[in-house]
């Protein structure tokens, strides 16, 4: 396959992650807000989301840091929180598991939700495109999003350290978490492993250093993985 035609994919990619700058960008610029209202640096924060580069993990892992939480917890519970991505790898490993490792890493480390969920439209939509051309998608949707969260990042942190301690905005993160997950409730599994974790989360929240987290999180999947093999099993599954 040529050059021009992985090239050409690139271009695909980066198009069609382009609708995903109105998630990305103003959910960017909230963490460098509350990074930048918990006290840290304009250096720090830069190398805090060019380090981690998942959203979702850096506000949680931000949080448990600033309440002094010890530093194994906040990275435990921030990788709990990004144990999606793992299954993200898993079902893109037939598409792009014969790369050589040093691809296979920087994609790992590119992986988002927008990108996983582009490409394995992608993939499976075209099951004989090459492995270049595959990655040459990948590649382009993440060209896209991960300079605009650094950028996102950057505005908010550059107008976080404006703002006066006494707006108290401390709401944005609960308000952040609840933006990325209602639009992924979309099945029973879901929901009901969303209920679970937050029934769950109430009686466990006197656990120290934010532990309840992980518990009902950790029992939220476990009752939706049930739930999910239950529906399968009696073929009323749905995305309704």
């Amino acid at each position: 396959m040529s050059s021009s035609t992985s090239f050409s994919d690139f271009l695909r990619g980066a198009r069609d992650s382009i609708p995903f700058i109105l998630v990305v960008g103003p959910f960017g610029a909230v963490f460098g807000v509350v990074a930048a209202g918990s006290g840290l640096n304009l250096f720090q924060i830069m190398v805090y989301t060019g380090s981690i580069f998942a959203g979702a993990a850096q506000l949680t892992s931000l949080g448990l840091l600033q309440e002094q939480a010890p530093t194994i917890i906040a990275l435990l519970s921030g990788l709990a929180v990004n144990l999606r991505m793992g299954m993200y790898s898993a079902s893109l490993t037939p598409y792009m598991g014969d790369a050589p490792l040093w691809k296979r890493a920087i994609a790992a480390y590119l992986m988002v939700d927008q990108s996983y969920a582009l490409s394995l439209a992608r993939f499976e939509r075209d099951r004989d495109m090459p492995m270049p051309n595959r990655y040459a998608y990948f590649f382009g949707t993440a060209a896209v999003i991960a300079p605009l969260w650094c950028a996102a990042t950057l505005v908010g942190a550059l107008v976080g350290v404006q703002i006066p301690d006494s707006w108290n905005l401390d709401f944005i993160v609960p308000i952040a978490f609840l933006s990325l997950v209602a639009p992924m409730l979309r099945t029973p599994a879901h929901r009901i492993a969303a209920l679970t974790a937050g029934l769950v989360s109430l009686p466990a929240a006197f656990l120290p250093y934010n532990l309840g987290l992980i518990v009902a999180g950790a029992l939220g999947m476990i009752v939706g993985a049930r739930v999910e093999l239950s529906l399968r099993r009696k073929g009323s599954w749905t995305d309704a």
